[in-house]
């Protein structure tokens, strides 16, 4: 059988007082649910006139069969009417009979579109609630979920209006998704920004997928969901509330009325013999159970006292007839249903003609950070009206000062290092540098404690391209994991869209770090060096021609003069060029004019270039050279003999991917298809590269990280060219944290002062230890050359 027909015996009920006429009154619930227990408990307290006598049938509401069983067994035994609860499997059925018997039906479950009127339903329709919180909203875009049973009347009416008004939405049926399903598809809202959604589905379904959200561990500051369901305080959102997801809902019943406090005190007093275990407050289904058996009394006793005659009186007949035959009195039923009106726990209860709840009330509520409060209603008169009045955001951090918020960072060299003695101690006094200090100063500003505590991964955030999920600092904060990041973290557009940062509290750029380059000493032909090549070569094809120039003219001098002896010979003109020019003269000169001329003006010109090379020579032959091969990132993105690479999963190697500039994404392309990868997993171990690289490998970071390097031993790296870019670093926090704005204020307050300058100077140039720093390194170099 579809279940255990479970009869209560009135005698049980009512004693012995049978002076009042006795009304069967059936019911399908399935075992155990809340609202058989509050049917019961309804019966119980409607003990007055008329007698309402139960008939229940525990069954299985999802089967046909078993449904179709349990109507006609109780339309047989004589019913006025019935209460149960249906789902999308069986209400077509229930609808078919209720029409053709007659028989009211009245129910707590999802409202449907019908216009049967046997079809009494309590729960009110959610189409236009729902339209009106969007338009409040301003909402043109968002994500519509919803379970089969309640959402595909809603899904109708958002679609329709989606296409006059042209708004974006996308619609998932939850039924279909599996449970990895489902969060794969919070990935792809967290990809697409789709950060406003629609649940509708009944409260349990409800309460596993607020739990799923939440399990994520991610922040939910730009999320809004609006819940399509009337139990708003029905809902656990223990898991869910700190996040810090805006989340609107509705609430039917009005839990803070002193007569549902007190109905709700008698339910959880009220002695079941079926149900052993401590009772849960009312739920809004059991609610609407409660002012259903209100509803069919009050229609009973106004049935008796306008004497009408619907007594059943034998069998009731075949539900299964062909052609039904319905019951004659069910129409008086029916009208009697339609014409109540009370106020119950759920408001104020009253039918149209097509058996929907009319004339109702919603309480629009949302979760705060203390829990659900009220923040407008709905009624068809109305519409929505807003009746909250916000406080400003930065109010809500005073309070919260007695916290220990934790503060995620990473180690690096010097914003946060391990003390030598740090396996001593604990706590934040393990960590020293420029990050610890700061975190320190803006704690003592703002008045908060903290926990330092270094980032599981690694890393500083990025973003996965198959997962989407993000990692380092950034991921501990999206995901709610730490309160604040207080490191060299850059601030960078994808960042900024999910988590906050606060003003710069250091500015600085890209910039290239190379070994130095190895100093060469003065070899045999150090002599040359003074002169470039191209300067030798020309003075000796000079001194060629003077010499030929200078026998030529010679020659011409003497055939004029009749002469027959020439002294200047082809050999004794290189002497003499070659004389003067070693300033050492020769035994013979010119005598004629011409010849003198020729003579004076290669003197001239040996002048000028010895005194030119004797000046340089001095100084080429005891200063060691530095050569670099570097200049600019051009000079990296010519050659692909000197490898260059990034960090893995930093702002910088986001710099070249997203770059538009033909150099840089030069640059990228080299760097993404070089083998073996030129990306390091730590600023230390790109370091580390380029001093064991032997000048092979260039490793492109922040210059405040590279004029650091530099001043630390051994002294073989250099920083060359300017920077590539411009940005800053900031401490963050997560999207719409209250410690945002007081975080802020303290970073500008320190460096008003000239405190973020002071702790730069301590820890980059007072604890260097090679030399004195400060300023680009290539111009350094150059301006000790020059003293020397």
């Amino acid at each position: 059988t579809a279940g255990h027909l479970c009869w209560l015996d009135r005698t049980a009920w009512y004693g012995n007082i049978t002076n009042f006429p006795l009304w069967n009154c059936g019911g399908l619930f399935p075992t155990g649910s809340h609202e058989y227990e509050v049917f019961r408990f309804a019966l119980a307290h409607h003990n007055d006139i008329p007698k309402l006598v139960p008939q229940v049938d525990m069954v299985d509401v999802g089967s046909s069969f078993a449904m179709t069983y349990a109507f006609c067994s109780q339309f047989a035994k004589g019913v006025y009417a019935i209460m149960g609860l249906y789902d999308q499997r069986t209400v077509n059925m229930l609808m078919s009979f209720c029409g053709s018997l007659h028989v009211c039906f009245v129910t707590p479950s999802f409202p449907i579109h019908t216009n049967n009127q046997f079809m009494l339903q309590l729960r009110p329709q959610l189409q236009e609630p729902l339209m009106a919180l969007v338009e409040h909203f301003s909402w043109t875009r968002f994500v519509y979920m919803y379970s089969s049973d309640s959402g595909l009347s809603v899904l109708q009416r958002i679609l329709d209006t989606a296409a006059e008004r042209s708004w974006q939405v996308t619609s998932v049926n939850l039924d279909t998704l599996t449970e990895a399903a489902f969060v794969k598809l919070l990935q792809d809202l967290e990809y697409k920004k789709d950060y406003h959604v629609v649940l509708h589905c009944e409260l349990e379904r409800l309460n596993s997928i607020l739990n799923l959200i939440a399990a994520q561990k991610r922040t939910l500051k730009n999320y809004h969901y609006i819940l399509v369901n009337l139990g708003f305080q029905d809902l656990n959102f223990t898991a869910f509330q700190s996040l810090g997801a805006n989340v609107t809902g509705f609430q039917l019943v009005n839990t803070s009325d002193p007569a549902v406090e007190k109905l709700n005190q008698e339910w959880l007093d009220f002695d079941s013999k079926d149900i052993k275990q401590n009772r849960r407050r009312l739920k809004y289904t059991g609610a609407l159970t409660y002012d259903g058996v209100s509803a069919m009394a009050t229609a009973f006793q106004n049935l008796r006292k306008q004497r009408i005659d619907i007594s059943r009186r034998g069998n009731a007949g075949e539900c299964l007839a062909n052609p039904p035959a319905p019951w004659g009195q069910g129409i008086d039923i029916q009208r009697a249903l339609q014409q109540v009106r009370l106020e119950g726990l759920t408001g104020h209860v009253q039918f149209d003609e097509r058996g929907h709840r009319s004339n109702f009330t919603l309480t629009v509520m949302e979760l705060s950070h203390t829990g659900p409060i009220k923040v407008g209603y709905w009624n068809e008169n109305e519409k929505y009206v807003n009746t909250v009045v916000y406080v400003p955001v930065v109010e809500e951090f005073y309070g919260l000062q007695n916290k220990t918020y934790v503060v995620t960072t990473i180690l690096e060299p010097p914003y946060v290092m391990l003390k030598k003695n740090h396996e001593q101690l604990v706590g934040n006094d393990r960590y020293e540098g420029y990050c610890v200090e700061l975190a320190s100063e803006i704690a003592k500003h703002v008045g908060f404690n903290y926990r330092l505590e270094l980032v599981g991964d690694g890393k500083y955030g990025s973003r996965d391209a198959e997962s989407k999920m993000w990692n380092g600092m950034v991921g501990e904060l999206v995901y709610g994991k730490a309160d604040v990041a207080v490191a060299p973290l850059t601030i960078t557009l994808v960042r900024e869209e999910m988590i906050d940062f606060t003003k710069p509290f250091m500015s600085l750029g890209i910039s290239i770090m190379i070994k130095k380059p190895t100093k060469s000493k003065p070899g045999v032909f150090s002599f040359l060096d003074p002169l470039a090549y191209e300067i030798w070569m020309c003075i000796v094809f000079a001194y060629i021609g003077v010499s030929v120039v200078l026998f030529l003219v010679c020659v011409c001098v003497c055939k004029e003069a009749g002469e027959y002896t020439n002294e200047f010979g082809i050999f004794n003109s290189l002497w003499f060029s070659l004389g003067a020019f070693m300033q050492q003269g020769c035994d013979i000169s010119p005598r004629s004019l011409s010849g003198r001329i020729v003579g004076g003006v290669w003197w001239f010109f040996t002048l000028i270039i010895i005194s030119s090379y004797t000046a340089n020579l001095a100084a080429f032959l005891t200063v060691e050279r530095m050569v670099s091969p570097i200049e600019s990132a051009e000079d990296l993105a010519k050659q692909t003999e000197i490898a260059y690479g990034t960090l893995e999963g930093g702002s910088t190697k986001e710099f070249f991917r997203r770059s538009k500039i033909a150099v840089f994404e030069k640059m990228w392309s080299f760097m993404k298809s070089a083998d073996p990868s030129v990306f390091v997993k730590s600023t230390n171990e790109g370091m580390t590269r380029v001093r064991k690289s032997k000048g092979k490998y260039a490793y492109l970071l922040e210059s405040s990280m590279n004029e650091y390097i530099e001043q630390r031993k051994p002294c073989d790296t250099m920083k060359v060219g300017g920077n590539l870019d411009s940005k800053g670093y900031g401490v963050a926090t997560p999207k719409g944290s209250p410690l945002r704005n007081p975080v802020n204020l303290a970073v500008l307050k320190l460096n008003e002062q000239g405190l973020l300058d002071k702790l730069k100077n301590r820890w980059w140039y007072d604890k260097g230890e090679c030399g004195t720093g400060g300023g680009d390194s290539k111009v350094r170099w150059l301006i000790d050359m020059t003293l020397l």
